[in-house]
């Protein structure tokens, strides 16, 4: 796994402490930090407590490299929505030794670059869930580098949501699906990170019970498609009264290892 190179090792953990001396040094060499927004003004202004009394400020024309609207500011939404969260920037500016400027703008635009420069499919990255839509999840692997985890690859099995598996701020591993550098679209994929049948299928045996979770029915068809373990589904024998999302007990009644089949009976 791998953090963006320019992110500051741990940087999603807490960090709200920094020295004058240092911030001092992060202007001069350019250094990406980070820290937490505790305030969204009136005029769309980000607000971070950097430790031992110095105030940071992001304008709201520094706060996003990418989604500004026609007048160069950052949109309102970009700009609440990142209340109580870390951010990394730049510092742009120093005042009085007390107050500092920051760029999120300029991380953000660097990151991008790295981005074009260094990001490969199949590499595996880590990250943190910033929104979840039911068509997928948000992920930030750094300093506003956001990429799309689709539902459809967060796991073999049907989910209808990625909330039945993810929250926001949970901290992810994903690997990079695809990447469209022209237009800085990055797609994740989550399911390659599962296991593989053979080794979720490792402790589980013919003629015992265990607990399911209903994914998909289908009365004329197929049957009852339940989920022992992220990416293992196994199939029952279709009944009524049973609905997605529901817990069951079910008996393990034949594992076909050559064609990864999994046969149950619901108890």
């Amino acid at each position: 796994m791998e953090y963006l190179k320019f992110i500051p090792e741990g940087w999603i953990e807490n960090k709200e402490d920094y020295k004058l001396d240092f911030i001092k040094n992060a202007y001069k060499t350019g250094e990406i930090i980070q820290g937490k927004v505790y305030d969204c003004d009136s005029y769309y202004n980000l607000h971070i407590k950097l430790g031992n009394n110095i105030e940071g400020v992001i304008p709201r024309n520094e706060v996003e490299f990418f989604g500004n609207d026609d007048f160069g500011y950052a949109k309102t939404s970009i700009c609440k929505n990142k209340l109580n969260s870390y951010v990394q920037f730049k510092i742009k500016e120093i005042y009085n030794d007390n107050k500092v400027i920051l760029s999120r703008k300029n991380a953000n635009e660097e990151a991008y670059n790295w981005m074009q420069e260094n990001l490969k499919e199949g590499m595996i990255v880590k990250g943190i869930v910033r929104n979840i839509r039911d068509y997928g999840a948000f992920i930030e692997i750094g300093a506003g580098v956001v990429g799309l985890l689709s539902v459809g690859d967060i796991s073999i099995s049907r989910i209808k949501s990625p909330k039945e598996r993810f929250f926001i701020g949970q901290k992810i591993n994903v690997m990079i699906k695809s990447i469209d550098k022209e237009d800085r679209k990055i797609f994740f994929s989550y399911k390659e990170l599962c296991g593989t049948w053979e080794e979720n299928i490792k402790g589980i045996s013919e003629r015992s019970i265990i607990k399911g979770k209903i994914k998909d029915t289908d009365k004329y068809k197929n049957g009852i498609f339940i989920e022992l373990k992220p990416n293992l589904v196994g199939l029952a024998e279709y009944k009524d009264g049973y609905q997605y999302g529901q817990t069951v007990d079910v008996y393990i009644k034949k594992i076909i290892k050559e064609k990864k089949k999994i046969k149950l009976v619901i108890v």
